[in-house]
Protein backbone atom coordinates (compact mmCIF):
# COMPACT_ATOMS: atom_id res chain seq x y z
CA UNK A 1 0.00 0.00 0.00
CA UNK A 2 0.89 3.27 -0.87
CA UNK A 3 0.64 6.08 1.58
CA UNK A 4 -0.76 9.29 0.20
CA UNK A 5 0.03 12.24 2.79
CA UNK A 6 -3.42 14.65 2.68
CA UNK A 7 -4.33 18.02 3.93
CA UNK A 8 -7.70 18.62 5.48
CA UNK A 9 -8.72 22.35 6.04
CA UNK A 10 -10.82 23.89 9.07
CA UNK A 11 -10.98 20.86 11.07
CA UNK A 12 -13.09 22.75 13.67
CA UNK A 13 -15.79 22.43 11.40
CA UNK A 14 -18.45 19.99 10.52
CA UNK A 15 -17.07 19.82 6.36
CA UNK A 16 -13.03 19.06 7.53
CA UNK A 17 -14.50 16.44 9.96
CA UNK A 18 -16.90 14.17 7.41
CA UNK A 19 -13.76 13.89 5.23
CA UNK A 20 -11.85 12.65 8.02
CA UNK A 21 -14.28 10.14 8.73
CA UNK A 22 -14.28 9.22 5.40
CA UNK A 23 -10.76 9.05 4.83
CA UNK A 24 -10.40 6.95 7.90
CA UNK A 25 -13.39 4.66 6.28
CA UNK A 26 -11.40 4.38 3.58
CA UNK A 27 -8.36 3.74 5.25
CA UNK A 28 -10.42 0.73 7.25
CA UNK A 29 -11.81 -0.61 3.71
CA UNK A 30 -8.44 -0.75 1.77
CA UNK A 31 -10.46 -0.48 -1.71
CA UNK A 32 -7.54 1.18 -3.63
CA UNK A 33 -3.89 0.76 -2.74
CA UNK A 34 -3.59 3.88 -1.14
CA UNK A 35 -3.55 4.32 2.71
CA UNK A 36 -4.36 8.31 3.58
CA UNK A 37 -2.10 9.90 6.64
CA UNK A 38 -4.37 13.18 7.25
CA UNK A 39 -2.62 16.22 8.06
CA UNK A 40 -5.35 18.23 9.53
CA UNK A 41 -5.51 22.30 9.70
CA UNK A 42 -7.25 24.91 11.86
CA UNK A 43 -6.64 28.70 13.59
CA UNK A 44 -7.59 27.23 16.84
CA UNK A 45 -6.04 25.21 19.20
CA UNK A 46 -9.70 24.02 20.26
CA UNK A 47 -10.38 22.25 17.04
CA UNK A 48 -11.40 18.69 17.63
CA UNK A 49 -9.75 17.42 13.89
CA UNK A 50 -6.62 18.57 14.89
CA UNK A 51 -6.37 15.80 17.20
CA UNK A 52 -8.11 13.15 15.42
CA UNK A 53 -5.84 13.11 12.32
CA UNK A 54 -3.00 11.96 12.38
CA UNK A 55 -1.19 15.24 12.49
CA UNK A 56 -2.07 18.61 13.32
CA UNK A 57 -0.40 22.20 12.26
CA UNK A 58 -2.03 25.54 13.43
CA UNK A 59 -2.31 27.86 10.95
CA UNK A 60 -3.20 31.80 10.58
CA UNK A 61 -6.84 32.67 9.72
CA UNK A 62 -8.07 32.61 6.08
CA UNK A 63 -8.34 36.68 6.29
CA UNK A 64 -4.65 36.61 7.04
CA UNK A 65 -2.23 38.12 4.68
CA UNK A 66 0.05 35.13 5.24
CA UNK A 67 -2.41 32.28 5.52
CA UNK A 68 -2.30 31.21 1.38
CA UNK A 69 1.50 31.30 2.20
CA UNK A 70 1.54 29.56 5.42
CA UNK A 71 -0.69 26.70 3.02
CA UNK A 72 2.55 26.22 0.80
CA UNK A 73 4.87 25.76 3.33
CA UNK A 74 2.75 23.00 5.46
CA UNK A 75 1.94 21.42 2.08
CA UNK A 76 6.03 21.53 1.26
CA UNK A 77 7.42 20.30 4.53
CA UNK A 78 4.07 17.27 5.00
CA UNK A 79 4.63 16.41 0.90
CA UNK A 80 1.09 16.81 0.33
CA UNK A 81 -0.66 15.25 -3.07
CA UNK A 82 -3.97 16.80 -2.37
CA UNK A 83 -5.74 19.47 0.19
CA UNK A 84 -9.79 19.07 1.28
CA UNK A 85 -11.35 22.30 1.94
CA UNK A 86 -13.05 22.31 4.89
CA UNK A 87 -14.91 25.31 5.14
CA UNK A 88 -16.87 27.65 2.55
CA UNK A 89 -14.35 30.70 3.78
CA UNK A 90 -11.40 28.69 2.26
CA UNK A 91 -13.43 27.48 -0.78
CA UNK A 92 -12.89 30.62 -3.24
CA UNK A 93 -9.20 31.65 -2.00
CA UNK A 94 -7.60 28.17 -2.23
CA UNK A 95 -8.94 27.61 -5.22
CA UNK A 96 -7.79 31.07 -6.77
CA UNK A 97 -4.44 29.53 -5.73
CA UNK A 98 -5.10 26.38 -6.87
CA UNK A 99 -2.68 26.64 -9.83
CA UNK A 100 0.45 28.05 -7.52
CA UNK A 101 -0.08 25.63 -5.07
CA UNK A 102 0.55 23.54 -7.68
CA UNK A 103 2.98 25.13 -8.87
CA UNK A 104 4.96 25.41 -5.78
CA UNK A 105 4.10 21.92 -4.11
CA UNK A 106 3.06 19.41 -6.27
CA UNK A 107 -0.32 19.18 -4.07
CA UNK A 108 -3.58 19.18 -6.06
CA UNK A 109 -6.32 21.48 -4.58
CA UNK A 110 -9.83 19.49 -5.02
CA UNK A 111 -12.08 21.89 -5.73
CA UNK A 112 -14.72 22.81 -8.68
CA UNK A 113 -13.66 25.16 -11.32
CA UNK A 114 -13.82 28.62 -10.51
CA UNK A 115 -16.78 29.23 -12.39
CA UNK A 116 -18.87 26.85 -10.96
CA UNK A 117 -18.09 27.73 -6.88
CA UNK A 118 -19.30 31.63 -8.18
CA UNK A 119 -21.90 30.14 -9.94
CA UNK A 120 -22.93 28.11 -6.80
CA UNK A 121 -21.78 30.54 -4.40
CA UNK A 122 -24.17 33.38 -4.87
CA UNK A 123 -27.81 31.83 -4.91
CA UNK A 124 -29.63 34.62 -7.11
CA UNK A 125 -26.37 33.24 -9.68
CA UNK A 126 -27.58 30.09 -8.96
CA UNK A 127 -31.17 31.06 -9.95
CA UNK A 128 -30.28 32.50 -12.94
CA UNK A 129 -28.15 29.79 -14.19
CA UNK A 130 -30.79 27.40 -13.39
CA UNK A 131 -33.64 29.18 -15.11
CA UNK A 132 -31.71 30.31 -18.05
CA UNK A 133 -31.41 26.82 -18.82
CA UNK A 134 -34.39 25.37 -18.10
CA UNK A 135 -33.80 23.52 -14.87
CA UNK A 136 -36.98 23.38 -12.27
CA UNK A 137 -35.51 25.57 -9.10
CA UNK A 138 -37.30 28.09 -6.82
CA UNK A 139 -38.50 31.46 -8.02
CA UNK A 140 -35.79 33.87 -6.73
CA UNK A 141 -35.43 38.23 -7.07
CA UNK A 142 -33.87 40.89 -5.47
CA UNK A 143 -35.54 43.43 -3.12
CA UNK A 144 -35.74 45.85 -5.76
CA UNK A 145 -38.40 43.62 -7.51
CA UNK A 146 -40.19 42.83 -4.06
CA UNK A 147 -43.37 43.89 -5.01
CA UNK A 148 -44.07 42.07 -8.14
CA UNK A 149 -42.85 38.93 -6.36
CA UNK A 150 -44.68 39.38 -3.48
CA UNK A 151 -48.06 39.93 -6.12
CA UNK A 152 -47.10 36.55 -7.20
CA UNK A 153 -46.44 34.50 -3.96
CA UNK A 154 -48.06 36.19 -1.00
CA UNK A 155 -46.30 35.70 2.52
CA UNK A 156 -44.73 33.49 3.39
CA UNK A 157 -41.28 33.90 1.10
CA UNK A 158 -37.86 32.64 2.53
CA UNK A 159 -35.42 35.68 2.89
CA UNK A 160 -31.66 34.25 3.18
CA UNK A 161 -28.31 35.96 2.04
CA UNK A 162 -26.73 35.75 -1.67
CA UNK A 163 -23.52 34.52 0.04
CA UNK A 164 -24.37 32.99 3.41
CA UNK A 165 -24.54 29.20 4.00
CA UNK A 166 -26.26 27.24 6.77
CA UNK A 167 -29.16 28.85 8.56
CA UNK A 168 -26.71 31.79 9.39
CA UNK A 169 -30.06 35.06 8.25
CA UNK A 170 -32.35 32.72 6.93
CA UNK A 171 -35.69 33.72 7.38
CA UNK A 172 -39.58 32.67 6.59
CA UNK A 173 -41.10 36.33 7.05
CA UNK A 174 -44.55 36.54 7.12
CA UNK A 175 -45.57 40.25 6.23
CA UNK A 176 -43.76 43.57 5.17
CA UNK A 177 -42.48 44.45 8.74
CA UNK A 178 -40.83 40.72 9.07
CA UNK A 179 -39.25 41.08 5.66
CA UNK A 180 -37.75 44.67 5.94
CA UNK A 181 -36.31 43.60 9.61
CA UNK A 182 -34.53 40.39 7.57
CA UNK A 183 -33.07 42.48 4.34
CA UNK A 184 -31.69 44.95 7.20
CA UNK A 185 -30.38 42.05 9.69
CA UNK A 186 -28.39 40.62 6.25
CA UNK A 187 -27.38 43.76 5.10
CA UNK A 188 -26.18 44.78 8.53
CA UNK A 189 -23.74 41.68 8.34
CA UNK A 190 -22.22 42.67 5.44
CA UNK A 191 -24.15 40.22 2.97
CA UNK A 192 -27.09 40.79 -0.07
CA UNK A 193 -30.24 39.99 0.72
CA UNK A 194 -32.53 37.66 -1.59
CA UNK A 195 -35.81 37.01 -2.14
CA UNK A 196 -36.82 33.01 -2.58
CA UNK A 197 -40.37 31.47 -2.99
CA UNK A 198 -41.35 29.48 0.00
CA UNK A 199 -41.93 25.90 -0.74
CA UNK A 200 -44.08 23.76 1.63
CA UNK A 201 -43.29 20.63 3.24
CA UNK A 202 -41.11 20.48 6.21
CA UNK A 203 -40.21 16.26 5.40
CA UNK A 204 -39.89 16.72 1.48
CA UNK A 205 -36.51 18.28 1.74
CA UNK A 206 -33.62 16.59 -0.03
CA UNK A 207 -29.94 16.61 -0.38
CA UNK A 208 -28.32 14.70 -3.33
CA UNK A 209 -24.21 14.30 -3.73
CA UNK A 210 -22.93 14.05 -7.15
CA UNK A 211 -19.42 13.19 -8.17
CA UNK A 212 -18.06 13.74 -11.33
CA UNK A 213 -15.15 12.85 -13.24
CA UNK A 214 -12.02 14.90 -14.65
CA UNK A 215 -13.49 14.25 -18.18
CA UNK A 216 -17.09 15.03 -17.38
CA UNK A 217 -18.92 11.96 -16.64
CA UNK A 218 -20.85 10.96 -13.11
CA UNK A 219 -18.71 8.83 -10.71
CA UNK A 220 -21.82 8.65 -8.00
CA UNK A 221 -24.52 10.27 -6.69
CA UNK A 222 -26.21 9.63 -3.32
CA UNK A 223 -29.79 11.11 -2.18
CA UNK A 224 -31.70 11.87 1.13
CA UNK A 225 -34.25 13.18 2.48
CA UNK A 226 -32.96 15.01 5.09
CA UNK A 227 -34.65 17.31 8.90
CA UNK A 228 -32.52 19.57 9.45
CA UNK A 229 -31.49 21.32 13.12
CA UNK A 230 -29.48 24.43 13.08
CA UNK A 231 -29.25 24.26 9.33
CA UNK A 232 -27.54 21.09 9.48
CA UNK A 233 -28.55 17.89 8.25
CA UNK A 234 -30.26 15.89 11.60
CA UNK A 235 -32.10 13.05 10.89
CA UNK A 236 -31.47 11.06 7.33
CA UNK A 237 -33.53 8.52 5.19
CA UNK A 238 -30.72 7.48 2.66
CA UNK A 239 -32.78 5.82 -0.30
CA UNK A 240 -32.67 5.42 -3.92
CA UNK A 241 -34.54 8.14 -4.61
CA UNK A 242 -33.99 7.70 -8.63
CA UNK A 243 -36.02 10.97 -9.36
CA UNK A 244 -34.13 13.48 -7.14
CA UNK A 245 -30.77 11.62 -8.07
CA UNK A 246 -31.57 12.02 -12.01
CA UNK A 247 -32.43 15.74 -11.21
CA UNK A 248 -29.11 16.69 -9.62
CA UNK A 249 -26.97 14.47 -11.78
CA UNK A 250 -28.39 16.67 -14.61
CA UNK A 251 -27.43 19.78 -12.62
CA UNK A 252 -24.23 18.97 -11.60
CA UNK A 253 -23.02 17.87 -15.18
CA UNK A 254 -24.51 20.83 -16.89
CA UNK A 255 -23.36 23.34 -14.32
CA UNK A 256 -19.15 22.04 -15.42
CA UNK A 257 -18.87 20.87 -11.54
CA UNK A 258 -15.34 18.27 -11.39
CA UNK A 259 -14.97 16.51 -7.86
CA UNK A 260 -17.88 17.03 -5.11
CA UNK A 261 -21.08 18.94 -5.63
CA UNK A 262 -24.54 18.81 -3.55
CA UNK A 263 -27.98 20.22 -5.08
CA UNK A 264 -30.55 20.87 -2.20
CA UNK A 265 -34.22 21.00 -3.19
CA UNK A 266 -37.63 19.54 -2.15
CA UNK A 267 -40.39 17.89 -3.74
CA UNK A 268 -43.24 19.56 -5.16
CA UNK A 269 -46.05 17.73 -6.60
CA UNK A 270 -44.33 14.66 -7.46
CA UNK A 271 -40.89 16.81 -9.10
CA UNK A 272 -37.48 18.35 -7.11
CA UNK A 273 -37.42 21.77 -7.37
CA UNK A 274 -33.67 23.12 -6.68
CA UNK A 275 -33.20 25.97 -4.12
CA UNK A 276 -28.94 26.07 -3.78
CA UNK A 277 -26.49 24.43 -4.98
CA UNK A 278 -23.03 23.71 -2.96
CA UNK A 279 -19.76 23.38 -4.91
CA UNK A 280 -17.98 21.44 -2.37
CA UNK A 281 -18.05 18.52 -0.01
CA UNK A 282 -21.02 18.25 2.23
CA UNK A 283 -21.49 17.88 5.73
CA UNK A 284 -23.45 14.89 5.25
CA UNK A 285 -20.32 13.27 3.53
CA UNK A 286 -19.24 10.45 6.35
CA UNK A 287 -23.05 9.27 6.10
CA UNK A 288 -22.95 8.69 2.74
CA UNK A 289 -19.51 6.68 3.16
CA UNK A 290 -20.98 4.47 5.51
CA UNK A 291 -23.86 3.98 3.04
CA UNK A 292 -21.27 3.21 0.13
CA UNK A 293 -20.18 6.47 -1.37
CA UNK A 294 -17.20 7.76 -0.15
CA UNK A 295 -17.05 10.90 -1.68
CA UNK A 296 -13.24 12.12 -0.66
CA UNK A 297 -11.72 8.82 -1.52
CA UNK A 298 -14.04 8.75 -4.90
CA UNK A 299 -12.80 12.10 -5.80
CA UNK A 300 -8.97 11.87 -4.77
CA UNK A 301 -8.94 8.44 -6.64
CA UNK A 302 -10.44 9.93 -9.54
CA UNK A 303 -8.24 13.53 -9.63
CA UNK A 304 -5.21 12.10 -8.52
CA UNK A 305 -4.55 8.81 -8.86
CA UNK A 306 -6.67 8.54 -12.48
CA UNK A 307 -8.78 5.47 -11.12
CA UNK A 308 -11.91 5.20 -13.59
CA UNK A 309 -14.91 4.97 -11.12
CA UNK A 310 -18.68 4.21 -11.09
CA UNK A 311 -20.61 3.31 -8.47
CA UNK A 312 -24.47 3.27 -8.54
CA UNK A 313 -25.49 1.23 -5.72
CA UNK A 314 -25.31 1.60 -2.02
CA UNK A 315 -26.99 0.89 1.60
CA UNK A 316 -30.81 2.22 2.27
CA UNK A 317 -29.92 3.61 5.81
CA UNK A 318 -31.65 5.83 8.60
CA UNK A 319 -29.18 7.83 10.02
CA UNK A 320 -30.03 9.72 13.58
CA UNK A 321 -27.43 12.41 14.67
CA UNK A 322 -25.94 13.13 18.15
CA UNK A 323 -23.52 14.91 19.48
CA UNK A 324 -20.44 13.74 20.69
CA UNK A 325 -17.17 14.72 22.38
CA UNK A 326 -13.54 14.67 22.21
CA UNK A 327 -11.34 14.58 25.16
CA UNK A 328 -8.03 15.96 25.02
CA UNK A 329 -5.16 15.76 28.11
CA UNK A 330 -5.25 19.74 29.03
CA UNK A 331 -1.23 19.04 28.61
CA UNK A 332 -1.59 17.65 25.46
CA UNK A 333 -3.87 21.28 24.65
CA UNK A 334 -1.49 23.66 26.19
CA UNK A 335 1.14 22.19 24.30
CA UNK A 336 -0.45 22.30 21.02
CA UNK A 337 -0.69 25.78 21.60
CA UNK A 338 2.61 26.66 22.09
CA UNK A 339 3.74 24.48 19.53
CA UNK A 340 1.34 25.11 16.97
CA UNK A 341 1.18 21.12 15.86
CA UNK A 342 0.14 17.91 16.93
CA UNK A 343 1.49 14.43 16.37
CA UNK A 344 0.69 11.13 17.81
CA UNK A 345 -2.12 13.05 19.38
CA UNK A 346 -3.43 10.94 22.74
CA UNK A 347 -6.64 12.66 22.28
CA UNK A 348 -9.70 9.75 23.06
CA UNK A 349 -13.42 9.40 22.57
CA UNK A 350 -15.03 7.06 25.10
CA UNK A 351 -17.04 3.70 24.15
CA UNK A 352 -20.30 5.07 26.14
CA UNK A 353 -23.10 5.24 23.77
Amino acid sequence: MKKSNVLVTASGGIVAQGIIKCLNIANEQKKSDTIYKIIATNSSAKAPGLYRADEGVLVPPVTAVNYLNFIIKTCIEKKIKAIFIGSDEELLPLTRASQEIERKTGAIVLSNPIEVISKAGDKWKTFEYLKENGLPCADSALPQDQDRFLREHGFPIIVKPREGHGSLHFYIVHNIKELDSAENAIRNAGWRPLLQEYLKGDDSEFTTGVTISHDGKVMSSIAMNKTLKSGQTYKAFIDSYKGVRKSAEQVAVKIGAVGAINIQSKMINGKPKIFEINARFSATSPLRAVAGINEPDIVFRNLILGENIKTREYKKLVCMRYWNEVYVPYSTYKKVEHDRKVEHSDSFIPDYF
